[in-house]
């Protein structure tokens, strides 16, 4: 049994490979992802146990969509100046809600919202001064909630990693630096109950710690261009960090350490990666392609086609009726698509 970990969740993957991934439909006919980011939707299930779509259109609406009856359930105008680039969600089971995170590129906003209702219960404005805001996640430590934004450097005038409360105040500020940073994640280790921060860069990785806000590790060779996606995992009781990169590597990282553990080469300009097990993990790729690797034999076992520019997000679900699937989205108007397991 393999455990994967991402945004605070924990999820556990039987390791069973997939024997024949293929294209089914398209979710969607009015989703919209322009900016080279990941999380351009989200798919999880809630509290309530529904298994949600949500996605962004181009006209800037947030569409809630059920996965089990293929339905939409709400259209909501999102309120932000400008388009939302990313999402992020989480489950607040303390307060028994999920939350929903909005995050606009180039407004410089973040806003919350509760699902339940679609009431905007938060709304962080003009976050970067100089720059723009690429990413945000949810922080969860000592019985709080938290929001984290990511820093910019813009004409040489680079900010600093903000720190809110769940009122928008903000408290701290960490890593004023030149990087430019794609984006941001936190993971907590159970184990020895430590909370970390995580930002792809360009040119490199870094993870903080969270209880002295001070640089943990740099997960550096050299500095080799954009890294878009990061996930945490943990295989053989050590804590991995994996990476996709626009020179095309896919890294593995002894995360406690720093060490680099091992390289595998896929193509160029990788952007999102996701996990089917212990030992697949899916890549999205420049080259409009879904590559499938075997971690254990560090090569391509699968490519799938259909995408119509750069795959920007894909997504592991338990679908109700197909079971394990596939969840991927283009760029532009290339719509979300479902991917199902043959077997």
């Amino acid at each position: 049994m393999g455990t994967f970990f991402k945004n605070n969740n924990e999820y556990e993957y039987i390791n069973i490979p997939p024997k024949d991934i293929k294209f089914l439909y398209n979710i969607t006919e009015d989703s919209f992802a322009y900016v080279i980011l990941n999380n351009t939707f989200i798919a999880f299930k809630s509290l309530e146990e529904i298994l949600y779509l949500i996605y962004c259109t181009v006209n800037n609406s947030i569409i809630c969509y059920n996965l089990k009856n293929n339905k939409k359930i709400n259209e909501i105008k999102s309120h932000h100046d400008e388009y939302i680039s990313n999402f992020k969600h989480y489950s607040d089971k303390e307060n028994k809600r999920d939350l929903i995170m909005t995050i606009s590129l180039e407004d410089n906003n973040i806003r919350i919202w509760n699902l339940i209702n679609w009431e905007c219960i938060l709304n962080i404005k003009n976050i970067n001064k100089m720059g723009y805001l690429y990413s945000a996640c949810f922080l969860y430590n000592n019985k709080q909630i938290y929001i984290i934004t990511c820093n910019f450097n813009l004409l040489n005038n680079p900010e600093f990693i903000k720190i809110f409360d769940f009122k928008g105040n903000k408290i701290r500020e960490i890593n004023k630096s030149d990087d430019i940073t794609y984006i941001i994640e936190t993971y907590y280790d159970k184990d020895i109950s430590k909370n970390y921060i995580i930002t792809g860069n360009l040119g490199f990785v870094k993870s903080y710690n969270v209880d002295k806000f001070e640089l943990y590790h740099k997960y550096y060779e050299k500095e080799n261009g954009t890294h878009l996606d990061i996930l945490i995992h943990k295989k053989d009781k050590i804590i991995q960090l994996i990476e996709s990169c626009f020179d095309g590597n896919i890294s593995i990282w002894n995360f406690h350490t720093g060490k680099l553990l091992y390289k595998i080469k896929v193509s160029k300009w990788l952007t999102c990666i996701c996990l089917w097990n212990n030992n697949n993990l899916f890549v999205g790729c420049y080259d409009k392609t879904i590559k499938l690797i075997d971690l254990e034999n560090k090569s391509i076992i699968k490519i799938l086609e259909g995408h119509k520019d750069w795959v920007l997000t894909i997504k592991v679900v338990e679908h109700t009726k197909y079971g394990k699937c596939l969840i991927s989205q283009g760029r532009r108007k290339d719509q979300i698509k479902l991917w199902i397991n043959d077997i």
